[in-house]
């Protein structure tokens, strides 16, 4: 789904709910999930404008969850290394996003090219 407004950061939480239900996911896990979604999110708003979140029921083996695929083409992370240190910001923020993110799930990966974007991805298993 195409994210670039607040009303499309509540679309993703809401189609997270739904699909992190759907793969059984218990309520906290749903919750983790829902805020590492609702923070992927915000972040395309925030730093690129514009981007995707593709979210999927994934299974491994006999185990059931949900991933979060965040892309876009904004301005990349200059140092990943950085930005994943709590209280690190580049916009006088908490600097707890990305760090906090990775903490709510199961698997993070993050990639980033300083001018090409970035393609975060996540998933919290059942």
């Amino acid at each position: 789904m195409s994210v670039a407004l607040e009303s499309d950061v509540t679309r993703a939480v809401l189609a997270a709910r739904d699909l992190a239900q759907a793969a059984g996911l218990s309520s906290p896990q749903v919750g983790a999930i829902v805020t590492a979604v609702s923070e992927l999110a915000r972040n395309i708003v925030k730093y690129a404008g514009h981007g995707q979140i593709e979210l999927r029921v994934v299974t491994r083996g006999s185990r059931r969850g949900l991933q979060a695929v965040a892309v876009d083409q904004g301005p990349g992370i200059e140092s990943i290394e950085l930005a994943m240190r709590d209280h690190f910001s580049s916009s006088q923020t908490l600097g707890l996003g990305l760090p906090g993110t990775q903490r709510l799930v199961d698997e993070f990966e993050i990639d980033s090219t300083p001018g090409h974007g970035t393609r975060v991805v996540v998933r919290k298993w059942a």
